[in-house]
């Protein structure tokens, strides 16, 4: 540990009275294939159709990129009733109810879909694990719009929703029932395994799907901070208090021992959060630009001698293909 934050003492750079601090930034961190795909979505819809386009719910959980697409021209509303019957309006990467589109159609709205196809790919098993006749007990947490989504893919009263562990020893019903079991793909891999691991105890029977529901990003992006994590004094996760994948990053630091913040932009850190710290972990949650890093990045400098350290985990190419109708 340093001496506490801030000291005029002067250090081995000369005249330079910043103590030095190591900086230990998480790769993969920032947007996924996803986000990268949805941000896109509504800048080509501008493109192509002219101010406003409309964009039910937040395009991603990130309110720097949702400001940004406001000033080219997105508005962004809550429900389709919102919607004037001559604009285009795209669905967010979360994912909406079969029951959205289904509006848009009766009201002939020209929709474009910007689900992360992972998502999607949860919606598609769903349907089929209904086809089965399977009940489905769906690993997510309440009022977020991907679990709004998913569950709205299959008729009311065939989906259960299941938060934790304690949720699943009180399922009522039995090893004679039908069962499968899905999970929202930003959830934290550890607790997913946790209640995964008491389903299948208690119904031996359970169907798990082909693979698993969480996505390469979320993965990579707490297999990264379980790197950074032990070796850090405080772990900063530049992310919205409303991102699940943002949340969870900042639990798993947690959960290894280490302090960890949230943040959304680099003017909410404060120099005595420094205090102490000789090492400190960052990364970002999967709608955090690259630009938010640096801008965190920069604040710090202002009161320490940062040295970076890049931490990979894994290395991310993943490509996801725009919808046609922006492509031709």
């Amino acid at each position: 540990m340093n001496a506490p934050f801030p000291s005029t003492t002067q250090n081995s750079s000369g005249n330079d009275p910043r103590l030095p601090l190591q900086l230990l930034i998480a790769a993969p961190r920032g947007f996924c294939a996803g986000v990268d795909r949805a941000i896109e979505i509504v800048e080509r819809a501008l493109e192509k159709y002219g101010a406003p386009v409309y964009v039910r719910h937040e395009i991603v959980h990130n309110r720097y990129v949702v400001d940004s697409l406001k000033a080219k021209g997105a508005i962004f509303v809550e429900e389709l009733d919102e919607v004037p019957d001559d604009v285009p309006v795209v669905f967010s990467a979360h994912g909406v109810p079969k029951s959205v589109p289904a509006e848009a159609e009766r009201r002939k709205l020209l929709y474009v879909d910007a689900t992360c196809p992972l998502v999607s790919k949860v919606h598609r098993q769903a349907e089929r694990q209904i086809e089965k006749g399977q009940h489905i007990l769906f690993i997510g947490h309440a009022g977020h719009p991907e679990v709004i989504g998913t569950m709205g893919q299959v008729p009311e009263g065939q989906i259960t929703l299941v938060e934790t562990v304690e949720d699943a020893a009180g399922l009522a019903f039995t090893q004679d029932d039908d069962l499968s079991y899905l999970t929202q793909t930003t959830l934290s891999v550890d607790d997913t395994a946790e209640i995964i691991e008491a389903l299948e105890a208690r119904y031996p029977q359970i169907v798990a799907p082909k693979a698993e529901d969480i996505c390469y990003a979320t993965s990579n992006r707490q297999a990264a901070v379980k790197i950074i994590a032990p070796k850090s004094d405080l772990v900063l996760v530049i992310g919205a208090p409303n991102s699940s994948n943002s949340l969870r990053l900042v639990e798993v630091a947690e959960r290894l021992g280490t302090d960890a913040r949230l943040i959304q932009r680099a003017d909410e850190i404060q120099p005595e959060w420094l205090e102490g710290v000789g090492t400190l972990g960052l990364t970002a949650g999967a709608s955090a630009p690259e630009k938010l890093v640096r801008e965190v990045v920069d604040r710090i400098s202002e009161w320490r001698l940062v040295e970076e350290h890049p931490i990979t985990a894994a290395e991310e190419n993943m490509i996801f293909k725009l919808p046609r109708q922006l492509t031709e």
